[in-house]
């Protein structure tokens, strides 16, 4: 990482303990860069659990004509933003301390919290229970279909969970542990209640996108997207998941600037199964063939307790007059894709700014 001072202690504080108290650090970090920034608000429909506003920030940072743009992503699936703000945060602050020196020609686009309701009530979806890594498909086509969802959908809602792995073995040993993943978070856009929801529209989170893309003029710039995520895959390590073709130019674009460590679920080569409707594909749509758009998907714990726990969590949405039930969960769900383990937390920093710089000074060479 180019620096003019030695590197910068690693410090976990920069993980914030709610949304609203991330979007306060985030704005106070934004404001005072003593570098040329630009911050536009997007809010979002509906209100946090203390009837707090809902809004995904986003800044500009360095030069307006830069011809090469590394785009931070946090909080596509709500819950996530925590780490998603840690990484933001940590780097408005090495940028401030000079730590960090964005190269020539060059831009940082953050955008904090893309799902700003999930993030605030500790849910991965949307208020109408959209999954916005599912929800980048063209809307007046019909719908794809994901029939092994179908199969398995009676067992999504058991409450017992010995009867649930039971189908779920059975569904399993008939088809394939790949049939199994995909049934269950490939997609599916007929079940608002259940799981990996697509949703019947854009949402929030696609058109604030899409408003960025267009705001400044993204497809005329050298792109390196940066999707942070958790909850997949071994602990404490940052995969980057590339979802381009494994013969496109993007997938030729993320090997020159990450190496070999890249991973591509078309290949079977990733901890992530191939999926339907990722916002990716909406970046991928205007992108050259210099660019590329990957996910740093931080792991967690068990992929079998990551399936578990939303299930339980949709379960407990799904019914009406169990607020408690819900705050309970919730931790749970906190604890999955954001552990307390500071060692945890200080690999993802580590490893994002690796990554960070990567595309930084790889995008610029």
């Amino acid at each position: 990482m180019s620096s003019t001072l030695p590197i910068a202690v690693i410090d976990t504080n920069v993980f914030p303990a709610s949304y609203s108290y991330g979007r306060q650090l985030w704005l106070a970090h934004l404001a005072k860069l003593p570098h040329p920034h630009q911050s536009v608000p997007y809010p979002c429909s509906g209100a946090g659990p203390e009837d707090e506003s809902l809004v995904t920030d986003t800044a500009w940072i360095g030069d307006k004509d830069a011809s090469k743009v590394v785009v931070m992503i946090g909080g596509t699936h709500g819950i996530e933003g925590y780490a998603g703000s840690a990484v933001q945060i940590d780097h408005l602050l090495l940028i401030g301390s000079r730590h960090l020196i964005i190269p020539a020609d060059t831009a940082v686009l953050m955008i904090h919290a893309l799902t700003p309701w999930g993030y605030a009530w500790q849910r991965r979806c949307d208020a109408d229970g959209v999954d916005l890594n599912r929800n980048a498909v063209d809307f007046n086509m019909p719908l794809p279909e994901n029939p092994g969802y179908e199969l398995l959908r009676p067992a999504f809602f058991l409450f017992d969970a010995q009867q649930r792995k039971t189908a779920f073995t059975e569904f399993e040993q008939q088809h394939g542990r790949e049939a199994l993943e995909k049934a269950i978070s490939a997609g599916q856009y007929t079940d608002p209640a259940g799981p990996f929801y697509g949703g019947h529209a854009p949402a929030h989170g696609r058109q604030v996108a899409e408003e960025l893309i267009a705001r400044y003029s993204l497809r005329e710039r050298d792109l390196a997207v940066i999707d942070i995520h958790t909850g997949l895959g071994p602990y404490g390590y940052g995969e980057i998941i590339c979802d381009h073709a494994p013969d496109s130019a993007g997938t030729t674009a993320a090997h020159i600037l990450y190496g070999d460590s890249v991973t591509l679920p078309l290949l079977g080569t990733s901890s992530s199964v191939p999926k339907t409707g990722l916002l990716d594909y909406a970046w991928h749509a205007v992108m050259n063939e210099r660019s590329c758009y990957i996910t740093l998907e931080f792991g967690t714990f068990r992929t079998d307790q990551l399936f578990e726990i939303l299930l339980r969590d949709h379960q407990l949405w799904a019914l009406k007059d169990n607020l408690q039930a819900r705050a309970e969960h919730s931790k749970v769900m906190r604890h999955h894709f954001c552990p307390t383990d500071p060692a945890w937390k200080e690999m993802v920093l580590f490893r994002a700014r690796q990554v960070i710089s990567q595309a930084l000074h790889g995008l610029s060479a």
